[in-house]
């Protein structure tokens, strides 16, 4: 099968096309012909080695954690689904190499769900990663309820408009932050008020919310978000541990976890019109260097989506 990957730690320049045995199914597994991959920060960063101290990794490394496509097999013991099903996976692994920068990938069903029925393969190639985070993060650690009020950084990227669009659906006020560039495409997603992520964030969202808010996702490892919540509010951090202490604001972190079940919900959002998926740019396998730089210079707005097969 063709892929993408590499056989060293490195730049962009260690990204090549291979071609590479078909993966293997579990009994309890689904192989994959992915038609579109997701692009996250995550894939550049894995590809650099940063990600070589919490987990195996097994060379040549495809990247990618993100798919959409068609099922190809199963294993004996799936009954959910059947070859020829169009699907969406969170395809991350207790070990990195077989990624979905590739024609096909296998993943226990549990990773699994169905595609949404009214998204392209693009569309939904860019929901799993950044759909999952936002939603651990938002409801199960930080415990986010409706009417509360919480703030969330690079509110134009992929998990930050997810995030936001979550949060608004779930009955919470919203303040997004993003470049003066991406104020009215927050404001669009749902935020009541963005705040410029150029300025003093916390002192700008004081002003907003005297008391502070009740939640304050980060995206970059920025604790001085900590001082815009409210004394017992919490903060959740998707970049690293938060050691956020000055005073009584609950510190948590999420490291996105693999769940068809959520996905299942996830997509019938999307169905019902209450999420979207923004693509920047979809483009062809061949070109995941491309992607990586242009994710990798921190300005996207949305996904970023390779095209793997038709």
């Amino acid at each position: 099968m063709r892929a993408i990957g590499i056989r060293e730690f490195g730049g962009r320049d260690k990204l090549e096309l291979l071609d590479l045995p078909e993966p293997r199914v579990a009994p309890d597994g689904v192989k994959i012909r992915v038609r579109a991959a997701g692009v996250n920060p995550v894939d550049w960063k894995l590809r650099e080695g940063r990600l070589e101290p919490r987990f195996p990794h097994v060379f040549p490394v495809v990247p990618g954690w993100d798919a959409a496509g068609v099922v190809e097999e199963v294993g004996p013991a799936v009954v959910e689904l059947a070859p020829g099903d169009e699907v969406i996976a969170y395809c991350r692994k207790h070990f990195v190499g077989e990624g979905t920068y590739a024609e096909l990938v296998s993943v226990p069903v549990g990773f699994v769900a169905r595609k949404p029925e009214t998204a392209s393969f693009e569309q939904a190639a860019g929901l799993p990663l950044v759909a999952l985070t936002a939603y651990q993060a938002l409801f199960f650690s930080a415990g986010l309820t409706a009417g509360e009020s919480v703030l969330v950084q690079a509110a134009a990227g992929g998990v930050g408009s997810t995030a936001v669009q979550l949060a608004v659906d779930a009955g919470a006020e919203v303040i997004g932050v993003a470049s003066e560039a991406n104020r009215d495409h927050v404001l669009a997603l749902g935020a009541y008020e963005v705040v410029d992520r150029d300025g003093d964030v916390a002192a700008a969202v004081r002003e907003l919310v005297p008391e502070g808010v009740d939640v304050a996702f980060d995206v970059y490892g920025d604790e001085t978000l900590g001082d815009a919540v409210r004394d017992g509010g919490r903060i959740v951090s998707i970049a690293a541990p938060p050691t956020y202490r000055e005073r009584d604001v609950l510190p948590s972190y999420v490291f996105v976890r693999p769940n068809g079940e959520e996905l299942d919900e996830l997509a019938r959002l999307y169905d019902d019109g209450r999420l979207v998926v923004e693509l920047q740019e979809v483009l062809p396998l061949e070109e995941a260097a491309r992607a990586h730089e242009l994710s990798e210079a921190g300005h996207v707005r949305g996904k970023l989506v390779l095209h793997v097969s038709d």
